[in-house]
């Protein structure tokens, strides 16, 4: 059975606008190519009782929940509260995390700020962070990464090791210089055809002025194929240029 996933993005920096999120693209793209589906993104401020909210809701819809932001030294970074209050568990410092941001700092500047990076929820597990050292932490379903981008990124690399491994989703392009209303009719007809691939419309404008991309998915590679060949027929029907992209 194909695994699904949510994102939850925290952080108040993102709502106001000041941090452009990037890492939702990365891990989508990394689940897309295990096979499993990335059904729901949230994004929630820096406030507990709103990301253990979200949090509880996404881990009971989903197999698996990522969470990016929260995890640094500062007042505001307070997602190891909200997991552990999510899940209804105490909190404490790890052993493990401990030593490791205590060698990372030495003794003389592993302050209390810093030593807030290794506090985990109780039956909670290391993601190991090869960039700065302190570690993410799996609380069961829930995965959480810090938010910095290449951090999350070194968190991620850790724990696709340990996802399964499904049928990934394959996907044809085809680019036509029509917009959406010319072929809406026609693509509607060959969606009904292929029940079993997910057929989308994708407008776009450039110098040359209005087209539309049209996309056929699936985890059928040939039925795949086969869909967008169809798509090709339609336009080829209509008299529209179009290309493999």
């Amino acid at each position: 059975m194909t695994k699904s996933a949510a994102i939850l993005v925290i952080g108040d920096e993102i709502l106001s606008g000041r941090t452009q999120d990037t890492n939702t693209n990365y891990i989508a793209r990394q689940l897309a190519a295990l096979g499993i589906d990335l059904k729901e993104c949230r994004v929630v401020g820096d406030d507990q009782a709103e990301i253990a909210a979200a949090l509880n809701a996404l881990r009971a819809h989903y197999d698996f929940v990522f969470t990016t932001g929260g995890i640094g030294p500062t007042h505001d970074d307070i997602t190891a509260d909200a997991v552990a209050a999510a899940f209804g568990v105490g909190i404490g410092y790890h052993p493990e995390a401990y030593a490791l941001l205590e060698a990372r700092y030495g003794t003389d500047k592993f302050n209390d700020a810093r030593k807030r990076m290794a506090r985990v929820p109780h039956g909670g597990t290391l993601i190991p962070n090869a960039v700065s050292a302190a570690p993410g932490f799996r609380v069961e379903n829930v995965f959480v990464m810090a938010g910095v981008p290449m951090v999350m990124r070194a968190m991620m690399e850790e724990i696709v090791k340990t996802l399964p491994r499904g049928i990934p989703v394959t996907g044809q392009t085809i680019s036509v210089r029509r917009p959406e209303g010319d072929i809406a009719a026609g693509l509607e007809a060959v969606q009904k055809d292929f029940p079993d691939i997910a057929i989308g419309s994708y407008p776009f404008h450039d110098d040359q002025g209005f087209g539309t991309q049209l996309v056929a998915r699936g985890r059928d590679a040939d039925e795949v194929e086969r869909g967008a060949q169809a798509i090709e027929a339609m336009l080829r029907a209509l008299g529209a240029p179009f290309q493999r992209v």
